[in-house]
């Protein structure tokens, strides 16, 4: 019997309606749109701006379409990992919800969490469950409604994220395709830099942390971004010399859209040329747990059998990592 790895077999997408531009952001904190974009190489971010909707309502709309262009029960599916950093509540898994909401009642499911790696995560946990032998369909989303985690009164972290969900499914494939290796990291160094003071177990919610906006994302951006350089970088590099791939070898380079300069600093350590690096920060901004996937739809037509994919990420905590990928179809 053929060794068992796992495939991306489907791909689906969706991203909210509400476009916040440079130009409104303009009109909400001190900042226009050529500093925006020379710095992060963002255009415009999508605002979920329904009420009473969470991650959840993302994850069920790309998960919809992934179903529908795959023509797929979702009876069949085996498991749903919910990859997202803003779960709809603090307590009840997201993933569960989503799971039941799509019909995926033959399923189990749960939530992973390591900030904008979590899909990237998710991507070697799905690789494993379907290599195990036990598990035949997985569905990998990454979902997440950074909106209702931002300060729009902070002009460091208001310009950069956006709310978006894309959707994989991971499938076994005896002709050696999909995930072929990885490199993950993590390094508790990043807590300070990269995170939300209150509402967790150290700091629970109180009119206090209310009152100091204590509930809302904190970035260090200069470490974060230095760390994110050379850590997206490295662990990309050191993938393709383990696996023997030259510049001319990788097809596609998946990174995490945080900004365009570390992208682009990542495909220079690779020495990967422009036209193969994905790019579609401009249009959601940063979209953490989602931007991987909605790489992969936003480009899905110009894969091809056999291409050689590198995906790269980088979050907070810190975790990061690399994952080398065969497409299959």
């Amino acid at each position: 019997m053929n060794k068992i790895t796992a495939a991306i077999t489907a791909i689906g997408s969706y991203v909210p309606e509400y476009v916040l531009s440079n130009q409104v952001l303009e009109t909400l904190v001190d900042t226009n749109d050529e500093w925006i974009t020379s710095r992060t190489g963002i255009k415009e971010r999508r605002l979920l701006k329904l009420d009473g909707e969470g991650t959840s309502y993302l994850a069920i709309k790309a998960a919809q379409n992934l179903l529908e262009k795959a023509k797929l029960d979702p009876k069949e599916i085996d498991l749903v990992i919910m990859a997202t950093t803003t779960p709809d509540l603090p307590v009840a898994a997201t993933g569960v919800y989503v799971a039941s909401q799509i019909g995926a009642t033959n399923a189990f499911a749960y939530d992973l969490q390591a900030a904008c790696s979590s899909f990237l995560f998710g991507m070697s946990t799905a690789s494993a469950y379907i290599q195990s032998g036990k598990y035949k369909k997985v569905l990998l989303i990454g979902a997440d409604k950074m909106s209702s985690i931002i300060d729009y009164t902070d002009r460091a972290t208001c310009i950069i994220f956006g709310d978006g969900a894309g959707a994989a499914l991971f499938e076994p494939n005896y002709e050696g395709l999909g995930v072929q290796d990885e490199i993950l990291k993590s390094d508790g160094i990043g807590r300070e830099f990269l995170k939300i003071d209150a509402g967790g177990s150290i700091l629970p919610p109180s009119e206090e942390t209310i009152k100091n906006k204590q509930h809302f994302v904190f970035q260090d951006g200069k470490t974060v971004f230095k760390h994110a350089v050379s850590g997206m970088a490295d662990v990309s590099e050191k993938i393709m010399q383990r696996n023997n791939l030259s510049h001319d070898d990788v097809n596609w380079l998946i990174a995490h859209q945080a900004n365009k300069r570390i992208i682009d600093a990542t495909a220079s350590r690779m020495n990967v040329d422009e036209s193969k690096v994905l790019v579609n920060i401009h249009r959601y901004g940063n979209t953490t747990s989602a931007t991987l996937p909605l790489v992969l739809a936003d480009f899905e037509d110009k894969f091809k059998k056999g291409d050689n994919l590198i995906f790269a990420a980088f979050g907070g905590g810190f975790t990061w990592g690399s994952i080398y990928l065969k497409w299959a179809y």
